[in-house]
């Protein structure tokens, strides 16, 4: 039996940045996921570019986190060393070469619609990188959190580049805050 079956009935959550107690719901979910990784290496991978304001969620939430030097967590994907479209199948290759059977949880920022902006989202299976700008990349992920950072609809490569840089902060800052919460809590 898939150990992520035990959350079928709710697949997918999500939260508003601002929303202490659904956060704090989201949290108990993912470090219930992470329950369910057992003794596999947990490594998130941060997808995204620090070359476009609504895509550096991920690399801008591996570089705040790296440097909490949460223990027993891997992060890939950051402002120096991004993971996107260019290299993420190399990357995945070298994550999948370095760790036997380990336990990803992707992140990466998405675009959505107007009344979404701002929720971070938590689901089941891999995420799809790259398809609200039409590329083909590979799924990675056992499970995914999503930053939805601005509106999807037309021209989406100008909404990115046009994205707040304080709503992408803000987000990274609340994904930051409950990885600490979580694997601090683990050292106690």
């Amino acid at each position: 039996m898939n150990p992520l079956s035990l959350f079928s009935e709710n697949r997918h959550m999500r939260a508003h940045y601002t929303d202490t107690h659904a956060i704090s719901r989201l949290q108990d979910r993912l470090n219930q996921y992470l329950l369910t990784a057992g003794g596999r290496k947990v490594i998130l991978l941060c997808v995204g570019t620090d070359r476009s304001t609504g895509d550096s969620l991920g690399p801008l939430t591996g570089t705040i986190l790296g440097q909490k030097c949460l223990p027993g967590l891997v992060i890939l994907g950051t402002l120096e060393k991004p993971i996107h479209a260019e290299n993420l199948t190399s990357a995945m290759q070298e994550i999948m070469t370095t760790y036997h059977n380990p336990f990803i949880i992707a992140l990466d920022a998405c675009l959505g619609r107007l009344d979404s902006v701002g929720h971070i989202t938590l689901a089941e299976g891999p995420l799809k990188p790259g398809t609200a700008v039409k590329k083909d990349l590979p799924e990675v992920g056992d499970i995914h959190l999503t930053g939805i950072v601005n509106i999807n609809g037309f021209m989406q490569y100008m909404v990115l580049q046009n994205t707040r840089l304080n709503t992408v902060w803000q987000m990274a800052d609340t994904l930051c805050n409950l990885f600490c919460r979580i694997y601090l809590n683990k050292v106690r």
